[in-house]
């Protein structure tokens, strides 16, 4: 009878601990963080980033079952150093950003590939289209921050590219013009902090 109430005891206290464990949570450093996106026009390649977004992100490198990553970023936010362009882009030629202001990646998975290397897989969500895409990121590990004290920081960066024409972001007449290409190539970089434990 003894030995049956400390095994009630373990499963209800220490169990739900272990599955409930999380890995630490990162939040964004804004000022040293890009989306930035290249795609062609033409014959020349035209950059340009999203300057609003936010995320959250737990990652522990020895517990990718305990870590998970959320990011949205703001559609309106779209600028590529020219006023007449970014507004294109916001209508319903391109983005909508007035009928689908945001674009989200949701993670489902993270697995280790070799060194710094990792893939998340997860649902890509861009106006009323939802795909599940696996994206490859460096992890370039941590270091105690030399500007604030108490804090860790730690880098990210994830290189990729998908075909907007996918996600309804334009109907394909520009890419028939051979005015503006169907692949766009982004480049995610974030430095991340933490308080030091």
């Amino acid at each position: 009878m003894q030995g049956r109430i400390m095994i009630i005891f373990f499963v209800c206290f220490f169990l739900p601990a272990t599955l409930w464990a999380k890995a630490p949570e990162w939040r964004i450093d804004p000022p040293h963080s890009s989306v930035y996106f290249d795609i062609r026009h033409i014959f020349s390649t035209v950059r340009g980033e999203f300057q609003d977004f936010s995320g959250t992100f737990r990652f522990d490198p020895d517990d990718l079952q305990a870590s998970a990553m959320s990011f949205t970023v703001e559609a309106a936010s779209i600028d590529t150093r020219n006023r007449n362009r970014d507004n294109h882009l916001r209508s319903d030629d391109f983005f909508h950003v007035s009928e689908y202001p945001e674009i989200s990646f949701q993670s489902s998975n993270i697995s280790h590939l070799q060194d710094q290397k990792y893939e998340v897989t997860g649902t890509l969500k861009v106006k009323d289209v939802s795909r599940t895409i696996s994206l490859p990121f460096t992890y370039f590990g941590t270091t105690k921050s030399p500007l604030e004290k108490n804090t860790i920081v730690a880098g990210f960066e994830g290189i990729f590219t998908i075909d907007r024409l996918e996600y309804h972001v334009g109907t394909g007449k520009f890419f028939k013009l051979g005015v503006v290409g169907d692949e766009v190539r982004l480049l995610i970089t974030l430095e991340m902090q933490r308080d030091e434990d």
